[in-house]
C-alpha cells in the first residue's frame, strides 16, 4: 500500500524508477483517495476521465529511460488554467461551458514531462476570494477542518494536495493566492518572480499581478516544479528572455529582514504573531541574523492592490458579454443580452470588483485614485529593492490569522481583504516570495512563515525553506 501522507515528487520518483510499483497504481492510489474524501472537501470540480491511460504513457517513459522528475507524478489544476479539449471556468457560471481549444503553456511543459493531469480544481470565481466561498460551484472545506475554509483564491488546488488528493498541484497568485490557502493548508506555497511562469493559456484577473504558482508538501516539491516550469515564452509579453533571470541578490543567506511596523496592524492573531516570533528563534538558532528593518510604505500595499486588482479586473471581464462563448442569456435586444449574462453570469464579489474597477477608470478618478495606486506600487518597488541591500531575505507572518470559519467573513469584504495584507508586496513589487509551515494552533490549525527575496531569488527562498523544514 502506498503512502500517501509522506510522499513527496522525489521520494515517488525513485519508487516508480527502481519499479516498486507502477504509474498506473500510484495514479489509482489517489484516484480512491479522491472518491473516498472530494465528496467531503470538495477539491475538485472535474476529474479526467483519461488519467489511467495517461498513466500508461508515463509508464512507457520509465520503460524507454526517458522519464522526468514529472514523469508519472499525479497533480492537479486551478480551473483558471487551460487545457486542451477540457473545461475551464474559472469558478464562473459565466464560463460553466467553456471548453479550451488549446493548452497553456505550463500544461505542454507538464504533459512533455510525463506528469499525470488528474482534474480541475475549484476555485473563488475568476480567482476574486480569498476563501474558496466565491465560487459559482460550491464551498471548498479544509482537509484539517470541514468547518474552515481551505484559503484562496487557489484553495481547491490547496485542499486537494492536503487532503492526499494529488502529490503536486498549480494554483495562480494575485495577492496570496496560493501562500495564503499554503499557510491555511500546511502546505508549501511558492509565489515565483513575475514573468518567471508563462501566464499564456491562463485566464487573466489581473494582468500586471497574476502568475503561475506551484503547492507542494516540501520545499523541494515546488523546486522541482518551478525548475521545470520557469522558461521564457514567446507567447507570453510578460515573461522574461533567460539572458536577464539573474538573481538580484547576494550569493548565500545570512541575514532576513523582519519589518516589525508592519506587524502591528489590527486584525492579526496573537497566536500567528507568537508562533512568528518562535519561528525566528530557530531562525537564529539556526546561524541566521534577523535584523529589524523599517519600511513603512508597506502598509500602504492593500490599499493600493485594491485600486489596481479591480482597474485590471474591469478590463479583462469586459470580454464575457454573453455573446462570443460561456453562458448568454435572452434579452429583446444586444444590450439586454449584456446586461443580462453579465448580471446573471457573474457572482456577487465578480460585480462587485468590476463596479470598482470601472470607477477608479473614470474620468475623474482616474488620476485621484488609479494612477496614485501606481505610484505608492512604485513607492513599495523602490522601498523592497532599498531593503535588500541590507538583508538577504524579509520574513513576515503568511496570513494575519490560521484558517476561520466557513461563511464567517462572507457579510464583510473588507475583513475578508485584509487576509491578504502580509502578501500584497510581493505581488506588486513581482518578487518572489515562499510561504511554508512553521508550526499548528492548540486546536490543530497550520501556521506558517512568508519569506521574501529580491526578483529571480528563488534559490535562496529553497535554500532557507529547506533549512527550516530541519530545524526543530
Amino acid at each position: 500500500m502506498i503512502d500517501l501522507t509522506t510522499l513527496t515528487i522525489e521520494t515517488a520518483h525513485k519508487e516508480l524508477t527502481n519499479g516498486t510499483y507502477t504509474v498506473r497504481e500510484l495514479v489509482q492510489a489517489y484516484l480512491d483517495e479522491i472518491k473516498k474524501r472530494d465528496g467531503d472537501v470538495h477539491a475538485y470540480l472535474e476529474v479526467y476521465d483519461d488519467v489511467l491511460k495517461e498513466a500508461d504513457r508515463a509508464q512507457a517513459m520509465f520503460t524507454d529511460k526517458t522519464a522526468t522528475l514529472l514523469t508519472g507524478i499525479p497533480c492537479a489544476l486551478k480551473d483558471n488554467i487551460l487545457v486542451e479539449g477540457k473545461h475551464a471556468s474559472a469558478g464562473s457560471k459565466i464560463l460553466e461551458k467553456y471548453t479550451s481549444v488549446y493548452d497553456a503553456t505550463v500544461i505542454k511543459a507538464l504533459k512533455k514531462a510525463g506528469a499525470i493531469i488528474l482534474g480541475r480544481t475549484n476555485m473563488d470565481e475568476f480567482a476574486m476570494g480569498s476563501s474558496t466561498q466565491t465560487s459559482a460551484y460550491g464551498v471548498t472545506r479544509n482537509p484539517y477542518d470541514l468547518s474552515r475554509v481551505p484559503g484562496g483564491s487557489s484553495g481547491g488546488s490547496a485542499a486537494a494536495l492536503a487532503g492526499n488528493m494529488a502529490l503536486m498541484t498549480l494554483g495562480t497568485e494575485t495577492c496570496g493566492s496560493v501562500r495564503q490557502p499554503a499557510s491555511f493548508c500546511g502546505l508549501v506555497g511558492l509565489k515565483p518572480t513575475y514573468g518567471a511562469l508563462s501566464r499564456h493559456g491562463i485566464i487573466a484577473m489581473g494582468n500586471s499581478l497574476d502568475q503561475v504558482s506551484p503547492f507542494g508538501k516540501k520545499v523541494s516539491d515546488v523546486e522541482i516544479v518551478h525548475t521545470m516550469l520557469a522558461h521564457y515564452d514567446p507567447e507570453d509579453a510578460t515573461s522574461v528572455p533567460e539572458n536577464l533571470r539573474v538573481p538580484q541578490g547576494r550569493p548565500g543567506v545570512k541575514k532576513i529582514g523582519v519589518p516589525r511596523s508592519f506587524l502591528t496592524g489590527e486584525g492579526i492573531d496573537p497566536r500567528t504573531l507568537q508562533n512568528f516570533e518562535q519561528s525566528l528563534e530557530k531562525l537564529k538558532n539556526a546561524g541566521y541574523a534577523i535584523v529589524d528593518i523599517d519600511v513603512p510604505i508597506l502598509k500602504y500595499s492593500l490599499a493600493a492592490y485594491y485600486v489596481i486588482m479591480p482597474a485590471e479586473v474591469s478590463t479583462n471581464l469586459s470580454r464575457f458579454d454573453g455573446i462570443r462563448y460561456g453562458f448568454s442569456a435572452e434579452g429583446k435586444n444586444l444590450m439586454e443580452v449584456y446586461t443580462k449574462s453579465r448580471g446573471q453570469g457573474f457572482g456577487k464579489e465578480a460585480r462587485r470588483r468590476i463596479l470598482l474597477g470601472t470607477y477608479v477608470l473614470s474620468h475623474g478618478y482616474y488620476d485621484a485614485y488609479y494612477m496614485k495606486a501606481l505610484e505608492v506600487r512604485e513607492q513599495i518597488s523602490r522601498a523592497l529593492r532599498d531593503a535588500f541591500k541590507e538583508v538577504d531575505l524579509i520574513a513576515t507572518p503568511t496570513t494575519p490569522s490560521p484558517a476561520f470559519k466557513i461563511g464567517e467573513k462572507m457579510d464583510d469584504p473588507v475583513a475578508m481583504y485584509l487576509c491578504d495584507v502580509f502578501a500584497a508586496p510581493a505581488n506588486l513589487a513581482g518578487i518572489p516570495a515562499l510561504a511554508l509551515p512553521s508550526g499548528m494552533t492548540e486546536d490543530g490549525l497550520p501556521l506558517s512563515i512568508q519569506f521574501m527575496a529580491p526578483h529571480f531569488s528563488e534559490q535562496a527562498l529553497f535554500e532557507v525553506g529547506k533549512k527550516f523544514e530541519t530545524i526543530r
